[in-house]
């Protein structure tokens, strides 16, 4: 971690671990170097970090272009090596972006369903994060947020105290899948892309929320 981010990692931890109450279930299941992609469901604007406080190493995250624009948060933004992608969460340039961190070893943090939830209900996911699995190699961890809809989803102004956890998956298997990427027609590349959406956010979908009491790490 470099030094902008370790200070948010530690503000953000001490946040989600006092004002939360967060807990964190099977971060073993995160591998501690080489390229990931960490797909979770998206209920609250404070997601991002929460996410990436529970882990030991730095993520990459995706944020809108514009935000990069502006002075104060693009110049944050740049120093956690986040990934400017336009408002349908990726284009040309995003996507190389991702690529190129992952072959460079990077854990990028992707959120399928492309917006936060209007109910705290999982939503169907994208095709785009079916592509950037396909076209890569990277292990895909499944993960869940549970909570944080209650304490700052979209109809919320100001985060309120609750009881938030987030639990990872196993790493998924996307091998056969992306073996017949390698020679289907575009037609059918294009039906795999929501496959592979599809089975992922299913994968989410299982991630039960665990009872015991453990608090925030």
């Amino acid at each position: 971690m470099n030094l902008s981010y370790m200070v948010a990692w530690a503000s953000f931890r001490a946040l989600c671990g006092l004002y939360f109450h967060a807990r964190i279930y099977h971060r073993e299941r995160v591998p501690r170097n080489g390229p990931v992609i960490l797909a979770s469901n998206h209920v609250s604007f404070i997601d991002p970090p929460f996410i990436g406080s529970s882990l030991p190493r730095q993520l990459c995250y995706l944020a809108r272009e514009s935000l990069f624009h502006h002075p104060i948060s693009g110049m944050i933004l740049r120093s956690w090596n986040s990934i400017p992608v336009d408002r349908d969460g990726g284009g040309g340039k995003g996507l190389k972006t991702i690529f190129d961190r992952l072959r460079a070893g990077s854990a990028i943090l992707i959120f399928p369903e492309g917006t936060r939830s209007r109910d705290g209900q999982i939503q169907s996911a994208r095709a785009g994060i079916g592509l950037v699995i396909l076209k890569s190699t990277a292990p895909v961890v499944p993960v869940r947020v549970f909570g944080m809809f209650e304490g700052f989803g979209r109809h919320i102004t100001f985060p309120r105290p609750t009881n938030a956890a987030v639990k990872f998956g196993e790493p998924m298997d996307f091998a056969a899948l992306r073996h017949e990427a390698k020679t289907c027609t575009k037609e059918r590349l294009k039906q795999l892309y929501q496959i592979t959406a599809d089975e992922l956010m299913r994968a989410i979908a299982r991630l039960e929320p665990c009872d015991d009491k453990t608090q925030f790490p």
